[in-house]
């Protein structure tokens, strides 16, 4: 009974790893959009859409975020789209696959996921424009992008002292308009 269930097994995890290579295949460096619809975490009213959209060398971010206090926000890619925190602190840390120091949009050495600050007027809306240079989408889709409380100051680590998670939202496939 032990080896037929292990047989079992064995199986269904090579057609898993199958149907994820087939979806790769799909999906994976041909992904030209992708979503992001931000909630608020616990205590918070912060809540938006971001547009992710693959060009070469580089990913656009594009979108609004409500709800904010005015002033400078930490906007960052964190590793999981794990949503089961009311505080979104299971969205792990930043993504940073090449384990290098935390830094600004503009810095030699920083996170993948590191996008500084988004700036919310007097409204409590930001704009957001981002230019993601070196960014691939199919490395990112099915993490979290997260908003933060205060301001990402581009230097502490391990994440640039911004505060507590005010938003957060699992980057999902887009339908791509034509």
């Amino acid at each position: 009974m032990k080896k037929s269930v292990l047989g079992i097994c064995t199986v269904l995890s090579v057609m898993s790893v199958a149907a994820a290579a087939k979806a790769a295949d799909d999906h994976g460096a041909g992904i030209k959009e992708a979503v992001v619809v931000l909630v608020p975490s616990k205590g918070s009213d912060v809540g938006g859409t971001i547009l992710l959209t693959q060009h070469k060398g580089y990913v656009q971010l594009s979108g609004e975020v409500s709800g904010l206090t005015p002033g400078k926000h930490g906007f960052h890619i964190h590793e999981f789209g794990d949503m089961r925190s009311d505080d979104g602190t299971a969205t792990g840390g930043h993504y940073n696959p090449d384990k290098t120091p935390h830094g600004g949009p503009h810095s030699k050495e920083r996170h993948a996921g590191d996008f500084g600050n988004i700036n919310a007027g007097a409204n409590g809306v930001a704009k957001v424009n981002i230019k993601a240079k070196g960014l691939d989408l199919h490395h990112v889709v099915g993490r979290a992008i997260v908003v933060h409380g205060g301001a990402d100051d581009l230097k502490s680590q391990p994440s640039g002292a911004a505060g507590p998670r005010v938003a957060v939202g699992v980057i999902g496939l887009a339908q791509v308009k034509k």
